[in-house]
Order: C-alpha cells, then structure tokens, then sequence
C-alpha cells in the first residue's frame, strides 16, 4: 500500500475553539483593503492602532540602561519589591485608598501589556459547568477582541452586551437577567471603553462589583486608558471595593502603553484580589516568562513619576480639541471622556473606510469588526468607524477634514 504524499496527509487536528473565531479585526482590515491603493499624491495616514505616538520619556531609557547588566537573569513571576511598591504607591495616590488596602505582596502582579493578563483570566476562572450549565463571560459590545478570544479557548459562551448610545456606551446592568448572572464566571469591563470613551461612575462600578459579589464571579476592570482623560480623572474599581473593605472578587489591570507611551515595554500589572492573583501566579509560572529585570526597573521609574503622564494628557487634550472644531455636529461627534478614540457613525462602516483609504489615504476600523450581532441578529456596530487620535494635532485636524470632505 502506497503512503500518502506530504501535500496529500490530512492536517492534524486543530481546536476547533480556535477555529470558530473571527479573524482578528487587523487582519479583517487588511483583507477589506486588499488590491485597493491609497491615493498616491496623499501620505498613508494610519488611524486605525491605537499605538500612541509620543516620544517615551527619558526615564524610561536611564533606567534601562542603568539595569542592563540585569539582563542576564531570570526575573521571577511575581517581579521585584521595588515594582510591587511602585504600583502600590501610585493606586493609592491616584485612587486615594488607603495605605495597604492593596496587598504589596500578594495584591499585585506584573504583566507584558494588560492584554496578556486579559487573555490568561478565563482560563483562570471558567470552570467546566457553572449552575450546570456551560459557563458564560460577559464582554461589552464593542470591545476588545482579546475579551472574545480569551472567552471561546477557555470553553466559556461570549455573551456581548449591548453598549451603544442608548445604554450610555457602556453594559446595561439592570438587564442582566439572574440565570444568566448565575453562570457568569467573568464579566470584563473596560473603562475609559474602547472605542466610545465611556467612563463608568462610582454607582456603576459599585454595582458591577456588588452583582460580581451575589453571584459569585469575577469582575475584571480593564482601565488601561485610565490616565488619559479629558475633563476630570475616571474613577476606579478599587475605589468602589474600597468602601466595601475588600477587593474580593474583583482585579483591576492597568498598562504602561498608552499611559507613559511605552506600548514596545509590555510593561502593566494586574492588582487586587490576593487569592486570585496567587492562583494567577501559579497559572503563569506554567505559561509565561516573567518580566525583564530591566524594564521592571524602568516600569517602576514610570509608575513613581506623574510630570510625563501630565504632559501626555495635554497632547491628547490637544488632538480631541483639532477633532472637535471639526466634526463637531457631524457623524454622532462627541468629545469622548476618556481614551483617545472617536466612535462615528458613518452609515457604513466598511464602505466607508474602503472609501477613506482610496480616497484619503487614511486607515480607519469599521465598527462591525470592534463588535458582534445583538440577539436580533443586527450588529449595531456596523454603522460606525473607529478613529484613533494618536498623531500630532496638526495632523489629525487634516484627517478629520478629509473624513468630512469624504463622508460629510
């Protein structure tokens, strides 16, 4: 008998968790703009990563290079004193709570970025049935597509909540129905919400964490663009379960990137909850290599200085204000609260940025690859485009005059 030719051997198989899975929303962009050339005489202007532009203080260089003779080692998964400490000052000072309401020790984890942590809580939470049921997670709609991802390997049901305009761009919590919240193992939420900026307030977090608490799950606040803000700092989880005395059931992940623009760091952490962080660390001692020494030495130079943070945020401020004078009244503008994202509603979303990028020569995310179909089989993101802020002022005025020129 003839063996099979290595073209003609069947492929192994695969998970199928995996295969049930979108493409990510880049890799549906690209596939959309295919064969489709910019206009030649415009500069191919990218706002659809939201990977911030700024220069990366200088800190962050001195420390590297004061601790290059560190990398030659090994870092331990939990990291290092003086990192824990780092972080521990600053949730304490930004979110005024006091002195210890973290644990330094076992309250805080370093990560590579939040979306590693972010992709790893399933498989920490889900167990194989819940209320004898398959487990769910809860994601808002739209959202990160690592919340998605994460959810379907570890074999829980993503279930997406609507958060358009009229729930306030964020979940609505008093439609959750009980035996749903009775097989939730995670509901993530993002606030500053990308893409629409949303800020949970106080009640709102003190909700979410009660309803986490009746039922049993784990609430994970993703608040990694909690430092760039417009008019007034979002409030934190942490300060909700402050007043509650403990951060059981609850953990907050915070990130570097975007704060300190230093997204090639992969430098965040993951705090509260000091029983699930130990079982978090156990879980990454198997699966990921710690941070490097070095940038461990430089994240904590970063989280203990707030002048470049301050300086950040006014560049920001500076490009929602070229955004704002003009789109202002056009495509659902609104100076988001936080994050630096622009949520417009186009019409179409994929038409139109196919049309911006042959036109204008400007990248954009359509809304339908940022969120899923309601019950209804309608995806209510599908009108909008998703608009990163992250160049010059200057620039993103000129890109918003060609969106309007284009669109408007």
């Amino acid at each position: 008998m003839t063996g099979a030719s290595p073209s003609q051997a069947p492929m192994p198989t695969g998970n199928p968790r995996l295969e049930g899975l979108t493409d990510y929303p880049f890799t549906r962009l690209a596939a959309l703009l295919a064969g489709v050339p910019p206009r030649a005489n415009l500069e191919p202007l990218s706002l659809a990563v939201g990977e911030p532009q700024h220069t990366p203080p200088a800190l962050l260089t001195a420390a590297l290079q004061a601790n290059a003779h560190l990398w030659g080692r090994y870092p331990p998964v939990a990291g290092t004193p003086e990192f824990r400490a780092a972080v521990a000052d600053w949730l304490e000072r930004r979110y005024a709570l006091p002195a210890g309401f973290v644990d330094r020790e076992t309250g805080i984890l370093p990560v590579a970025g939040t979306r590693e942590a972010l992709f790893q809580l399933p498989l920490l939470t889900v167990p194989e049935h819940r209320a004898g049921r398959r487990p769910a997670v809860l994601i808002p709609n739209p959202f990160y597509a690592v919340y998605e991802g994460a959810a379907a390997m570890a074999g829980a049901e993503p279930v997406f909540l609507p958060a358009f305009a009229d729930t306030g761009f964020l979940p609505d919590l008093d439609a959750l129905p009980p035996d749903l919240l009775e097989r939730t193992a995670l509901f993530y939420l993002c606030t500053p919400a990308n893409p629409q900026g949303a800020v949970a307030d106080l009640d709102y977090l003190r909700k979410a964490l009660a309803l986490a608490r009746a039922y049993d799950f784990v609430l994970a606040v993703d608040e990694c663009y909690a430092e760039i803000w417009d008019r007034a700092a979002p409030p934190g989880a942490l300060e909700a379960a402050r007043e509650t005395g403990s951060t059981a059931g609850l953990v907050v992940l915070h990130s570097l990137s975007k704060r300190s623009s230093a997204a090639g760091l992969r430098s965040g952490f993951i705090a509260g909850d000091p029983q699930l962080l130990q079982r978090f660390a156990r879980l990454r001692s198997y699966s990921c290599a710690g941070t490097p020494l070095p940038a461990l030495a430089a994240a904590t130079a970063l989280w203990r200085d707030e002048t470049h943070v301050e300086e950040n945020r006014r560049l920001y401020r500076a490009k929602v204000d070229a955004a704002d004078s003009v789109l202002a009244g056009r495509f659902g503008f609104y100076r988001p609260p936080g994050g630096f994202f622009l949520w417009l509603d186009v019409g179409d979303g994929e038409a139109a940025a196919r049309t911006l990028w042959q036109e204008a020569a400007i990248r954009v995310v359509p809304g339908a690859y940022l969120s899923r179909p309601d019950a209804d089989g309608r995806n209510r993101g599908r009108p909008y485009v998703r608009v990163a802020l992250v160049h010059d002022a200057e620039t993103v005025a000129r890109a918003c005059e060609r969106i309007v020129r284009l669109l408007g």
